[in-house]
């Protein structure tokens, strides 16, 4: 089968680092099952991988790709929850059990024509979402469901400002918080993605490091030092902060005055657990809220997919078709 494996990585040049090779079609160990792959999406995760961010080169060569939408043995249409773990390792929540990999870690991904998941991780498809349309959910989705609902508990009527309304998660955060009947603030640098987000059920926008004309309840943050001096000035008294990550760096000023005096919360997220992203299925299955999607690619142009993200000029997220026949 082909497949899209990462066979080395490099900071500067992380995509002559992914090659397209024709590989043996994975056997399934017991209690794991076979997906066809029908739909997979692009994720900052894989380019971290390339650039050598958080995955031993002596893990290497692997699959990329987390997100997986598809067929299982039996036929059925399945998408794929993408940790694997064990929850009893993690006091019942998977993203916390110390052994935890998402799909592409420690087990090849999806990115290819097949991939082998345990058969807990293979959930049915809702019949009213797209193969496309499944394939953006795991990660990105996923991500926002658990810092929306679980971590800042944001409920109808909360203000939640949204950083960086283009990326995947921020873009999933302003759609699910809208339908949740929450005050969607986003910002963006990009006056385009700005519009984007008002037809995705934002309230207002500002640009980045813009006045809001009230404090808000909870901030969904995946930038990092370009937007965190702006989210606690934003956050209200008792607030939330939620960060799933530092595109634009990790290590911003604290502010730390700031914080205790106004008792402000900040919490860590990762992922989400498989209860969460069953929970996430039946929103979107009874919200009609569906994922952007900017375009669908053959695996042979995997390369421009990721160029494009590199470039930030997608909206939305990139499907990868790793079978010819879709």
């Amino acid at each position: 089968m082909r497949a899209a494996v990462a066979t080395s990585q490099s900071a500067i040049d992380p995509l002559s680092c992914l090659e397209l090779l024709d590989v043996a079609v994975p056997t399934p160990p017991p209690g794991w099952a076979l997906v066809k792959v029908v739909a997979s999406s692009l994720n900052m995760h894989d380019l971290w991988t390339l650039r050598g961010v958080g995955h031993p080169a002596e893990q290497l060569p692997r699959i990329l790709g987390c997100d997986a939408a598809g067929y299982d043995e039996e036929g059925n249409e399945v998408v794929v929850y993408p940790i694997v773990a064990d929850a009893d390792r993690g006091m019942g929540d998977e993203t916390i059990d110390p052994l935890r990999s998402l799909l592409s870690e420690g087990h090849d991904g999806a990115f290819a024509e097949y991939l082998t998941v345990p058969r807990r991780n293979v959930l049915p498809k809702p019949t009213g979402l797209s193969f496309d349309e499944a394939a953006c959910l795991p990660v990105a989705w996923g991500t926002a469901y658990r810092m929306l609902f679980t971590q800042a508990q944001v409920k109808a009527g909360d203000k939640v400002l949204v950083q960086g309304a283009g990326g995947g998660v921020a873009s999933a955060a302003i759609m699910l918080a809208a339908a949740a009947g929450a005050e969607v603030w986003a910002t963006s640098r990009s006056e385009s993605k700005r519009a984007e987000a008002l037809t995705w059920g934002a309230a207002g926008v500002v640009e980045t490091g813009g006045r809001l004309p009230a404090k808000v309840d909870a901030v969904i943050e995946t930038v990092g030092e370009a937007t965190w001096a702006h989210t606690l000035k934003c956050l209200r008294p008792g607030g939330t902060v939620v960060t799933a990550g530092a595109t634009s760096g990790m290590n911003p000023s604290a502010d730390l005055g700031r914080v205790f005096y106004q008792q402000q919360r900040i919490l860590g997220s990762t992922g989400c657990t498989r209860h969460e992203m069953i929970a996430l299925l039946r929103m979107l299955e009874t919200t009609g809220v569906r994922p952007v999607i900017d375009r669908a690619i053959p695996l042979d142009e995997i390369h421009k997919g990721f160029q494009l993200m590199i470039d930030g000029a997608i909206t939305g997220k990139v499907i990868v078709h790793p079978n010819h026949e879709h």
